[in-house]
């Protein structure tokens, strides 16, 4: 574990966001090498495996309540100093993700084609998803428990050994999903379902290494098997905290499926173009996404500590940071964004449609860098309530506009790309207020009466 009250706030940045950048970038480039050798396979294989890839979101939605409750709230005992407040919070959110768990694999098998059924643009396109997503499945179920070991090492400060994990794990990943989709040797090519199974093989690879670290490590929270079991106030701590964090993932979630929707009139490959497009978004923001993922561990271990000074200089490097990178990100998107995509796909089409989507979303980049500065603040005061409305405002207004342009017989891609644009704008502008008044009342107020207190007299 790691005290993050103490020592320069940049450093404590970078040598958190580092390790987790490495590990999202290796996890992210898995699922390049998937929709490279995927996307060879033909533009519905594509639009299968990225149609499918969307409930990812959806199960992201439940574990970032892990996530960010476990993160914070470890976050906030490791600050008090108080360590065994901090193991009974593990071992409780540890249940609830083997519960979790195995709910998801009986309501994955079970209802996964009902879903697919709705928004595959026709039936090869539905074909795929299933072959696909019931090999990834697994893998999927296994975020759980993950989750709420790296989350609450992160909150206690430990980054880099859970990291170099992950990054292990993605590349057993990486190995084996072209061998497994193509086929090797003895080995039968699996097509898209070959990309599910490695996915699934590399989380549970992830799963046991972190097992074993921590059964050999004794620098790490300890997981309390008396603990193992249902307490409703930790649980509703997790709730309060993770609740509107993993509902915004929810929204996104519902956000994509919405956009695939409205997508299958235009067809399989405008499908498979989003899909690709917003792959490569992902995995541009990662530096980013990085830094806003150690930010709340820092700022909330300082925060309960008092040291209000630290958590308004980690919010200012936090946003400088996040917003100098996004600007350049957009620049290659906005003005070349076609040397993206055209190793991922043949089709013409596929390519042009991701070309498209990501040459508007460029324009919207650094307004994202905005939103992801002030939710990962939100996370650290333990309120994520107000970055849940920027959300459910930016989705529910695309959402009513979409159906609007539909209703008149009037969408266009480019239409549905500008109204992203300007709706995130409007997010973006929505939290940065709000958190201006949360800093008010959090951090400005409190200072200016601790100062005379501290002030010696003559």
């Amino acid at each position: 574990m790691q005290d993050l009250t103490k020592g320069p706030i940049h450093k404590h940045i970078m040598s958190m966001a580092v390790p987790i950048a490495m590990g999202m970038l290796l996890q992210t480039l898995y699922f390049i090498v998937d929709l490279y050798f995927v996307g060879h396979i033909g533009g519905a294989a594509l639009a299968g495996v990225s149609t499918a890839g969307n409930l990812f979101f959806f199960v992201m939605a439940v574990t970032q309540i892990l996530n960010i409750g476990c993160a914070t709230l470890v976050a906030h005992a490791i600050g008090r100093k108080d360590k065994p407040q901090a193991n009974k919070i593990y071992s409780h959110a540890m249940f609830y993700a083997i519960v979790i768990t195995l709910l998801s694999l009986v309501l994955g098998y079970s209802s996964a084609d009902k879903y697919f059924l709705a928004i595959a643009a026709d039936e090869a396109t539905f074909k795929a998803c299933l072959d696909y997503f019931y090999w990834f499945l697994p893998s999927l179920a296994a975020q759980f428990v993950l989750t709420v070991i790296a989350s609450s090492m992160r909150g206690a400060g430990l980054v880099k050994p859970f990291m170099a994990m992950q990054m292990f794990a993605v590349l057993v990943n990486a190995i084996m999903s072209p061998v497994l989709i193509t086929g090797v040797g003895i080995i039968a090519p699996m097509g898209v379902s070959g990309a599910g199974f490695a996915s699934s093989i590399s989380a549970f690879t992830a799963l046991a290494l972190a097992i074993q670290f921590l059964r050999t490590h004794d620098n790490t929270l300890e997981l309390e098997i008396t603990n193992l079991k249902h307490h409703w106030p930790t649980l509703k701590q997790l709730l309060k905290v993770g609740v509107p964090a993993g509902s915004e993932l929810l929204l996104t979630f519902f956000y994509m499926a919405v956009i695939y929707w409205a997508l299958s009139d235009f067809g399989s490959a405008e499908q498979a173009g989003f899909g690709l497009g917003s792959r490569i978004m992902q995995s541009l923001f990662l530096p980013v996404m990085a830094i806003a993922f150690a930010a709340p561990a820092i700022a909330g271990q300082n925060y309960a500590a008092g040291k209000l000074k630290r958590v308004y200089v980690t919010y200012k490097i936090t946003t400088l940071f996040t917003v100098i990178l996004m600007g350049l990100i957009s620049l290659p998107c906005i003005f070349i964004s076609e040397v993206f995509f055209s190793p991922f796909s043949e089709d013409p089409e596929v390519v042009r449609a991701a070309t498209t989507f990501i040459s508007y979303v460029g324009l919207n980049f650094v307004p994202v860098g905005l939103v992801f500065s002030a939710s990962a603040m939100f996370q650290a005061f333990g309120n994520t309530l107000p970055s849940l409305l920027g959300t459910t405002v930016r989705v529910g207004s695309f959402c009513l506009l979409i159906a609007f342009y539909i209703s008149q017989q009037a969408l266009t891609i480019t239409t549905m790309w500008t109204i992203s644009v300007v709706t995130v704008c409007i997010q973006a502008v929505l939290v940065f207020t709000m958190l201006q008044i949360t800093l008010k009342g959090r951090i400005f107020s409190k200072a200016s009466k601790i100062r005379p207190a501290n002030t010696v007299t003559s």
